[in-house]
């Protein structure tokens, strides 16, 4: 099986085991060869739709099934796959399909294309439109690595959605390195936690199916329940799952975390934020065994270019790694001249070259330009991250801050994943997230604190005080009951600042740090 193409991987799979399970939600469930059968016969609808190499194809699906088969088509056809979240209202869906310009956008049956705005009179179909009576299968277009498979849609610094686009050899890249490293195989039986549109989704999904593993889906929100993963992992014999470090939380809070153990679960993938070494020893004494793994990745270097398996021994310096680059992949330290950072302990932001990746944003050559730099490393495209990193004695990187948000009072460079870990450390708190928020003009540090209800918000002052020094004391500290998410499994800084009465219309992004 050749690595150089996700697609073809695929329909290897299914020409060597037809019958194997591939994927299933709630509402059906495909072998692999009914898998490619339905994807060569969704890209035949595709093409009498009159789409084409190049082409996009938007896809307002929910995690399912659908969103498997209509990915998998347009790669069929060599259309570039956009994935839309059906939770978004429709004014930004609308403006993301302006954007990309795509010849279809593929809906569910429970959506009413009518409900969005269609620019440019943009055809909204479902499925069923698409498969109908006397749909031919379509012949799949020879695999192609600089051709675009995806785009995904981020948030922009200018305020509106950016498309970033992942070639099929950056896309391959990815998916081998990361089956590779987890040691998924044709037994791995995978259930997907993260929302589909979001790529951090893809480490699961590509992956598992590259191998030849099943896929199991669950309807996005009934995941939010704690008691819907737990059942999902005991009925379903899930061996491998991936979230967010959120979710991790969400799970770790819930009464039931004692399922885990004796389960079937051996590896879990954890990234999109920055992880503490408290909830990872929380999960290995709830599900002793299980293989834990840390990964990082800016979706401009497709899903993620680090994976490295947590022990004790790396967690005792106190942080948790994100790892070493994947094949192919190198990592680049600059400091604040744009000199090059060299030895352990030292902190410089990462620039990363090497197969994976992004092609361009969509529609933004100067956007491209400023991030992907030819003037950094003598004959070498990186992609500067604006992530602060460094190297540790045993040759892991970890992840500080970001570097573009650095916090400055009173002369005094100040990291909140500090500020966190130390609130983290004080009796009776479960967990804290510190945010920067707009102080009578100056840089405020607002502390938000889960604990076991035996601590006041005085006592977590005078705890402060015992560990920081003054500078970088919180200006304020909330009692939370939890730290909300978003619908990508991050911490939704904008309602923790909102519900505190700290949010200005007019604020930059809030920066946050989780202990």
């Amino acid at each position: 099986m050749s690595p150089s193409d996700v697609l073809s991987a695929i329909v290897e799979w299914a020409g060597h085991e037809p019958t194997a399970p591939a994927v299933q939600d709630l509402d059906r469930a495909l072998t692999y060869g009914e898998l490619v059968d339905e994807v060569a016969r969704l890209a035949g609808g595709l093409a009498a739709r009159g789409v084409e190499e190049g082409d996009r194809v938007a896809l307002h699906l929910p995690n399912s099934v659908d969103f498997v088969v209509t990915a998998l088509a347009s790669l069929w056809v060599g259309a570039i796959f956009v994935p839309l979240a059906v939770t978004d209202p429709p004014a930004r869906v609308a403006a993301i399909v302006a954007d990309c310009t795509p010849k279809v956008v593929v809906t569910g049956d429970e959506v009413e294309p009518g409900d969005h705005a269609a620019p440019g009179g943009t055809p909204w179909v479902t499925l069923p439109d698409l498969l109908g009576p006397g749909t031919e299968p379509a012949a799949p277009l020879t695999p192609d690595p600089a051709r675009v498979a995806y785009a995904i849609y981020t948030s922009g610094t200018t305020g509106r959605p950016k498309g970033v686009l992942i070639g099929n050899g950056a896309f391959a890249a990815a998916v081998s390195s990361s089956a590779t490293i987890l040691g998924l195989d044709h037994s791995t039986r995978a259930l997907c936690v993260s929302p589909f549109y979001f790529d951090g989704s893809f480490g699961t999904l590509f992956p598992t199916l590259f191998v030849g593993g099943a896929l199991v889906i669950r309807p996005r929100e009934s995941l939010l329940f704690p008691r819907t993963f737990f059942r999902a992992v005991q009925r379903e014999a899930i061996t491998y799952t991936g979230f967010s470090p959120s979710y991790l939380r969400l799970l770790l809070a819930s009464p039931e975390i004692d399922k885990l153990r004796g389960s079937t679960l051996e590896i879990v993938a954890l990234g999109g934020e920055a992880s503490s070494p408290a909830e990872v020893r929380a999960l290995w004494e709830a599900a002793p065994g299980v293989r834990v793994f840390n990964r990082y990745g800016p979706t401009e270097t497709t899903i993620a270019v680090t994976h490295v398996e947590l022990t004790p021994e790396l967690l005792a310096d106190g942080t948790v790694p994100i790892g070493c680059p994947h094949p192919g992949v190198s990592f680049h330290l600059l400091d604040e001249d744009g000199r090059p950072v060299d030895g352990t302990d030292r902190v410089g932001e990462l620039y990363i070259g090497g197969s994976q990746l992004m092609s361009c944003y969509w529609g933004a050559p100067g956007l491209t330009t400023d991030v992907m730099r030819t003037d950094v490393v003598p004959q070498t495209t990186v992609y500067r991250t604006g992530d602060l990193v460094y190297v540790d004695h045993r040759g892991n990187y970890h992840y500080v801050e970001r570097a573009d948000r650095v916090i400055k009072r009173l002369g005094v460079r100040i990291s909140l994943l500090e500020v966190a870990d130390a609130m983290r450390s004080l009796p009776g708190v479960s967990t804290a997230a510190c945010v920067v928020f707009h102080n009578e003009g100056e840089v405020g540090i607002a502390a938000f604190v889960v604990t076991d209800g035996s601590v006041p918000a005085l006592d977590l002052r005078t705890g402060a005080r015992e560990q920081l020094p003054d500078t970088m004391l919180p200006d304020r500290i909330e009692l939370v009951d939890e730290l909300p998410m978003t619908r990508s499994s991050k911490l939704d800084e904008r309602r923790l600042l909102a519900e505190a009465g700290l949010l200005e219309p007019d604020s930059d992004a809030p920066r946050s740090a989780i202990a």
